[in-house]
């Protein structure tokens, strides 16, 4: 009896990349939500035609930016200004000694901001990802060299493995293959 093997998607090679962008804003049009493409290198207006819009990293950049000031902040001024108010050699202790925490804020304000970038890139690649379906498409080898593919996962609510095959044959894909997990 045959193992049962859980369907990824449908994987299509094409020619070139014009050939796959032009595929892209087919499939873009035709409102597949769960898709994506494998180049060899980026391709200029991909994300266009994949109509992919802003990322949303910059919020959670912000918000870890603005965390890290705020720190920095409590950590200067309330020692400064309310533990341990002091005078040292007649400089103040007031607002008149923000340029010397301006250091301090500049650093807290970037490591904080640099970590909220790296954890929040992690949750929205969904990484680490030790495995991927894709890898066990034997085509798919030549997607680091000169292979271009589109993937059209079965999770998308318009995915019919015959429709979406004949589908991605006539918008010029070769070599359409079901993937599976």
């Amino acid at each position: 009896m045959a193992e049962y093997r859980k369907v990824y998607g449908l994987g299509a090679e094409f020619d070139s990349a014009a050939s796959l962008m032009s595929a892209a804003e087919t499939v873009r049009d035709k409102k597949f939500t769960h898709w994506d493409v494998h180049t060899p290198f980026p391709v200029h207006g991909m994300d266009g035609a994949m109509g992919l819009g802003k990322s949303w990293l910059s919020a959670p950049v912000l918000i870890g930016g603005a965390t890290g000031t705020l720190i920095a902040a409590l950590l200067t001024f309330v020692p400064s200004w309310g533990i341990y108010p002091m005078i040292v050699n007649g400089k103040p202790f007031d607002w008149r000694v923000l340029p010397a925490f301006f250091p301090i804020f500049f650093e807290l304000t970037i490591l904080f901001a640099a970590f909220s970038t790296v954890f929040s890139l992690l949750i929205m690649n969904q990484l680490p990802k030790w495995y991927h379906p894709v890898f066990n498409w034997d085509q798919f080898k030549k997607a680091t060299d000169d292979g271009f593919f589109m993937v059209i996962e079965a999770r998308d609510p318009n995915f019919s493995e015959s429709r979406t095959r004949e589908f991605l044959e006539s918008i010029g894909g070769k070599n359409v293959t079901l993937i599976h997990d």
